[in-house]
């Protein structure tokens, strides 16, 4: 199961995220973090773990040794060359 803590929420609508939850996503002072309502719990992550999340799902659709960036540059000189 997921660690799980009950917290409070102070009266200007904060709320401490507790260092070993921090530690767990790298979020570090002065990070930015991303909130959003799913269904009805508030989901937190960092934009390098939603990144990292959405270079997972992508390799998994390449084949091996492919470079996605390298297609791309190839593409583009290809594109250059008949302007």
């Amino acid at each position: 199961m997921a660690p799980e803590m009950r917290l409070r929420v102070n009266q200007n609508g904060r709320v401490v995220i507790p260092a070993r939850f921090r530690k767990a996503l790298g979020i570090e002072n002065g990070d930015e973090v991303l909130l959003r309502l799913e269904h009805d719990e508030l989901r937190i992550t960092t934009l390098k773990r939603r990144i990292e999340r959405a270079q997972r799902l992508v390799r998994k659709h390449l084949k091996q040794g492919a470079s996605l960036s390298g297609e791309l540059i190839a593409e583009r000189r290809e594109a250059a060359r008949h302007e």
